[in-house]
């Protein structure tokens, strides 16, 4: 069993990487890669509810932010109370959830978060769970990707998704991590190296943009961009929260600190996700319509876990003669 954090970006793993062992393999399954998506990623518990409900086993979990915190829970048998309190989140109820701090590494601390987690997860380490767990995060001053297989269950979903400006990077190992979908937004490679046969990815963000384009334009001034930008909204709490719905009109649309911070970080999950995937496909990947949920719209939590489930079960077939053939092919 590995004691370390693994720190690999896109290459592969060194040699000597062992993939982490237990006493007793656990049934053959299919793997899932959970992606990050902040609060489009109650999603996750919708497509576990639905793959219990058919019966589909689960032999690990790969999770990148959100995906690591719903995967964890679930490995964890918490998705109950996960779920409970997500259906109990209200646009205004979240607040007393923040604890904000200025001058720090981020603007939301992250500890009343972690308190919430500790009630139900408190000393609960990631090698003592029936399955492999992976949670995917970021080494904040070099940038490589970090794999975190043991240790405290907490600590290490904490590390996958402190989004970069809105939570303070976590202490994990004598490394400062931050959010695991700043680079592997859906973690297919991390199941791989793991020797899974069959990985299931769940993609977040698939339907935000379609496929990249290029624009050619003409550098010519917008005559309101002055008056726009003197009347332009501030960074407000409630940004950070619920962040503004803009005029979505033809006209040059005004964008407040945080919206362009979530839009920037929508784009570059999706670019990343995209290329990533490319090199190393799925078997099969899900793709809850989400994009009508904003990033921080945690309260909208019924919504995402209901097209989660959707999208799972009208792909349950496919799901279910993947899990045959593992079994088939395990029994050989």
């Amino acid at each position: 069993m590995l004691d370390r954090v693994f720190g690999w970006g896109a290459e592969p793993p060194p040699a000597s990487y062992a993939p982490q062992e237990t006493a007793t393999r656990p049934p053959p399954g299919i793997a899932l890669a959970l992606g990050g998506g902040a609060a489009r990623g109650w999603a996750h518990i919708g497509v576990l509810r639905a793959l219990d409900e058919y019966g589909i086993r689960i032999s690990m979990i790969a999770g990148t932010s959100i995906g690591a915190l719903v995967g964890g829970c679930y490995l964890a048998g918490k998705l109950d109370d996960l779920e409970t309190f997500a259906l109990s989140l209200t646009r205004r109820g979240m607040m007393r959830f923040l604890d904000l701090r200025f001058g720090g590494g981020g603007l939301i601390g992250g500890m009343r978060l972690s308190r919430r987690l500790s009630e139900s997860l408190e000393g609960i380490k990631i090698e003592d769970l029936d399955r492999r767990l992976v949670c995917v995060a970021t080494e904040a001053h070099n940038g490589p990707e970090v794999w975190i297989d043991s240790g405290s269950l907490i600590l290490a979903m904490r590390a996958s998704y402190a989004l970069p400006g809105v939570f303070e990077p976590v202490s994990c190992g004598n490394r400062q991590l931050l959010d695991g979908a700043l680079v592997n937004p859906v973690p297919v490679n991390v199941c791989r190296v793991n020797e899974e046969k069959f990985v299931v990815a769940v993609n977040l963000h698939y339907d935000l943009f379609g496929r990249a384009a290029v624009l050619r334009m003409r550098a010519v001034a917008d005559e309101r961009a002055d008056d726009e930008h003197a009347s332009s909204p501030g960074l407000g709490l409630t940004d950070i929260v619920t962040p503004r719905l803009e005029d979505a009109s033809p006209r040059r649309e005004k964008l407040s600190i945080a919206r362009s911070m979530v839009d920037a970080f929508n784009i570059i999950q999706d670019r990343i996700s995209r290329a990533r995937l490319a090199g190393d496909p799925p078997d099969l990947s899900l793709q809850p319509r989400v994009r009508d949920i904003g990033l921080s719209e945690f309260f909208r939590a019924e919504e995402a876990i209901a097209l989660g489930y959707e999208a799972t079960k009208t792909r349950i077939g496919e799901i279910e003669r993947m899990t045959d053939a593992a079994v088939k092919s395990s029994a050989r």
